[in-house]
């Protein structure tokens, strides 16, 4: 059985950095594509970096976290990691670590991706 876990969510003020994990475990061989996506209270969840294992590390990342997130693959197979630095009172909500073992034609769409874990939530408040 696949599952998807997220760690690393909390509390930080603004320009504050955090580092979330995501661990996608019984799956014997490597996801192709690992993302990470966002939801505020009201909204629908958004794509905010994706990382295809499969194509050579490949990332990409949605405007508003570029230059102040990084993707990046763990030390372990099917594991990421995003790191979060200068966060802003707008990247409050729960991130959500997503997984498929498709190629992704649009990374930043949910549809794409049919393993998800439970979300953890991040706060940037002063």
């Amino acid at each position: 059985q696949i599952r998807v876990a997220e760690s690393g969510g909390g509390s930080v003020p603004p320009g504050g950095s955090l580092t979330l994990s995501c661990e996608a475990s019984g799956y014997s061989s490597t996801f192709n594509w690992m993302a990470w996506f966002r939801q505020i209270p009201g909204k629908g969840r958004e794509g905010i970096a994706a990382i295809w294992s499969n194509g050579g590390g490949t990332t990409e990342y949605d405007d508003s976290v570029k230059g102040r997130f990084t993707i990046s693959q763990g030390d372990a197979k099917n594991t990421i990691r995003l790191q979060m630095n200068n966060l802003r009172s707008e990247d409050t909500g729960t991130y959500y670590c997503a997984a498929d073992r498709r190629y992704v034609g649009k990374w930043s769409e949910t549809r794409e991706f049919g393993f998800w874990g439970q979300g953890t939530q991040v706060t940037v408040s002063s």
